[in-house]
Formats: C-alpha cells, sequence, structure tokens
C-alpha cells in the first residue's frame, strides 16, 4: 500500500476526526472563555480591587538596550491564570453534565414476592413446623 493510501486510511479514522473538531471547538471555546474573563469577569473584579487592571500589574527589573525600560508583567500570568481555571471549571461542569447523561438510569430494585408467593411460603412454614 502506498503512503498517500496510508495517510487516506489514517485521516479517515472516526477518531483523527472527533479530535480534529475537537482541537477546533475547543480553540473557539477557549476565546470565548478568555473574552468572558477578560471583558466581563475583570473589570468588576479590579473595580473590587481599587481600580486595579490585572493585566496593566508589572514591575520593572532594569533597562534595555535601547533605554525602555523592561518589565516583569506579572498581571497578564495572573490573568492567564485566571483564564485558566474558568476554563478548567466549565469544561468540568460540560463533562460533569455530559456524564450525567450518559449514566443509565439506576436499575429499579426486583420486585418482592408476590401475594400468592408469600402465603405459600406461610403455609409452607406452618406444615414444617408440624
Amino acid at each position: 500500500m502506498g503512503m498517500g493510501a496510508d495517510f487516506k486510511e489514517f485521516a479517515m479514522k472516526g477518531n483523527v476526526v472527533d479530535m480534529a473538531v475537537g482541537v477546533i471547538v475547543g480553540a473557539a471555546f477557549g476565546k470565548i472563555v478568555s473574552s468572558l474573563v477578560e471583558n466581563v469577569i475583570m473589570p468588576p473584579l479590579g473595580m473590587a480591587l481599587s481600580g486595579v487592571s490585572f493585566a496593566d500589574l508589572a514591575t520593572t527589573i532594569g533597562t534595555g538596550p535601547d533605554g525602555k525600560a523592561v518589565l516583569l508583567k506579572y498581571g497578564a500570568f495572573l490573568q492567564t491564570i485566571f483564564d485558566f481555571a474558568i476554563i478548567a471549571f466549565v469544561l468540568f461542569m460540560a463533562i460533569r453534565a455530559i456524564n450525567r447523561l450518559k449514566k443509565p438510569p439506576a436499575a429499579a430494585a426486583p420486585p418482592g414476592p408476590s401475594r400468592q408467593e408469600v402465603l405459600l411460603e406461610e403455609i409452607r412454614n406452618l406444615l414444617a413446623k408440624r
């Protein structure tokens, strides 16, 4: 079999196509959550912290050869950590909901013996006592 045919067989497997769709949807989902964090969650949080914008938090660690300040932008790092935490939480909730939908309903307890069987057992027990 040629390399082209091998590649076609590999690319057309269900798992590869599913994974590609998952990566594309995941990238789009990441952009949505990043926008949520950056544009919806962080502004009120910054206001609650006396108008501090996390993205602007930095400390100067020196000057570069061009005379500009070299900044350690720890605020951008904190922003990324918040993005990750929220994405992880939302994914956890989504997977949890999907798993609940997949879980088969709990099997009902087996029904107890019928009234007739109970009466027959009582008769058997009474006869055994004689």
